[in-house]
């Protein structure tokens, strides 16, 4: 087959090398010339994403993978087209149709008989026929379900572990027609492969969900589900801290019932999916008032731990609190919504000096994200863990002599989460 992948990020390019692995010809398009220009030596652009650095060397050396800049010939030569380009959104979660719109305008303009179009972004429901389909079919003429077909099939993998999540997890297809979703679903199930799963009701694979709307709702529930449980855990962590039991014991203990699957507590929610997705399922049901409320809640939780604090020591004005993790979640480079940036705004209004530090970034690339780098050392006073990186797990802080008051925002100490004084 001839495919087309627009959009070569941490999700596009493992597909597209994915794809090709398959012995299909894939086109990846993506505007960055020196990232084109790197995949076509077959130098990975994104470090972090395990086997992607071998796997691509080896589709582009087959001749089965070659990344363009311009869309217009790939796609008008494509059989399949898979975008993965994103849904920009501002801080309130509220959607920036810009670029996609862009790619499916020329889509529209460019796509020929028999195509196959998957979409793979998260999107509110109903975008994909409304938005999508209607837009693509008023530019080409072409009947859907006849002449061209189109589907949703939700990503459903998290980076640095794209191909393992790629077998792990059923390939979720929804299209505009049945024909489309047919369509779909034998597109994937040429290119995927899946692992044996005995806790699934249906066999691993592809499964058809009948409707792209149907589609849609998997990802944005799936999503939603675990900012709403995050949400029940945060309020269980805040009470039981006015009642100071530990959360965690109370946490496991329950989950220990097979009905009870509470999620961790923590000081921030960041990432891509959790912190957005449920604004766009907001969009099309507006009277979800326990999504509203778990959101707002995970949103003001570094607002929270800051508090603590503060109840503490009365005011922490001039003086000097190191962040550790600048990052959203452990062992991951992305700093993507990441609770780091709500410290930051908190600490600075109330006059504190906040300083940054992570593992994964060096004080050059802190500081390029707007941060101010700093190191734990003998004059830290105050120091606020924001991720759970395994290399803070190991911290000997007797050698700070000068640290008064830890916010262990993830416990990762083993003291519990919340406030230690040293």
């Amino acid at each position: 087959m001839k495919i087309t992948v627009i959009g070569l990020g941490k999700l596009g390019l493992p597909l597209a090398v994915q794809f090709a692995s398959k012995n299909n010809f894939v086109v990846g398009v993506d505007i960055d010339f020196d990232r084109v220009n790197s995949i076509n030596l077959g130098k990975t652009p994104i470090d972090e994403e395990l086997d992607l650095d071998w796997k691509l060397k080896a589709t582009v050396s087959s001749g089965y993978l070659k990344a363009v800049t311009d869309s217009i010939n790939a796609i008008a030569e494509a059989e399949i087209i898979v975008i993965t380009v994103p849904l920009i959104t501002n801080e309130r979660g509220e959607p920036d149709f810009s670029i996609i719109d862009s790619v499916t305008e020329s889509i529209g303009n460019n796509i020929k008989n028999g195509t196959l179009v998957c979409y793979e972004t998260t999107v509110p429901i109903g975008t994909t026929r409304n938005r999508f389909g209607r837009k693509i079919h008023g530019l080409s003429n072409l009947e859907i379900g006849k002449e061209i077909f189109i589907v949703f099939s939700p990503e459903r993998v998290l980076t640095g572990r794209v191909f393992d999540d790629l077998r792990k997890y059923p390939k979720i297809v929804g299209g505009l027609t049945d024909n489309c979703t047919q369509k779909g679903m034998e597109f994937y199930k040429s290119v995927l492969d899946f692992d044996k799963r005995v806790d699934l009701k249906n066999d691993n694979g592809v499964w058809n969900l009948g409707t792209s709307e149907a589609a849609e709702f998997v990802k944005l529930a799936e999503t939603t589900y675990r900012d709403v449980n995050i949400g029940l855990a945060n309020q269980f962590a805040m009470h039981a801290q006015e009642l100071n039991l530990d959360i965690q014991q109370i946490i496991d203990a329950s989950n220990s019932q097979h009905y009870s699957h509470i999620h961790e507590p923590g000081i921030s929610v960041g990432g891509h999916c959790i912190p957005v997705y449920p604004h766009l399922y907001l969009i099309s049901d507006i009277q979800a008032s326990l999504v509203k409320e778990a959101r707002v809640l995970n949103k003001n939780m570094p607002k929270f731990f800051v508090q603590r604090l503060i109840d503490k020591v009365g005011s922490i004005s001039g003086k000097k609190v190191l962040v550790l993790g600048v990052s959203y979640r452990p062992g991951v480079k992305e700093v993507a919504f990441s609770g780091a940036y709500d410290l930051q705004k908190i600490l600075l209004s109330l006059g504190a000096s906040p300083y940054f530090q992570d593992p994964l970034f060096t004080p050059e690339e802190i500081l390029k994200l707007g941060f101010e780098p700093g190191v734990l050392d003998a004059d830290t006073e105050f120091l606020i863990i924001h991720t759970a990186h395994q290399e803070f797990k190991h911290l000997n802080l007797g050698q700070y002599p000068n640290l008064k008051w830890i916010v262990d925002g993830r416990d990762v100490l083993g003291q519990g989460i919340g406030l230690i004084q040293t």
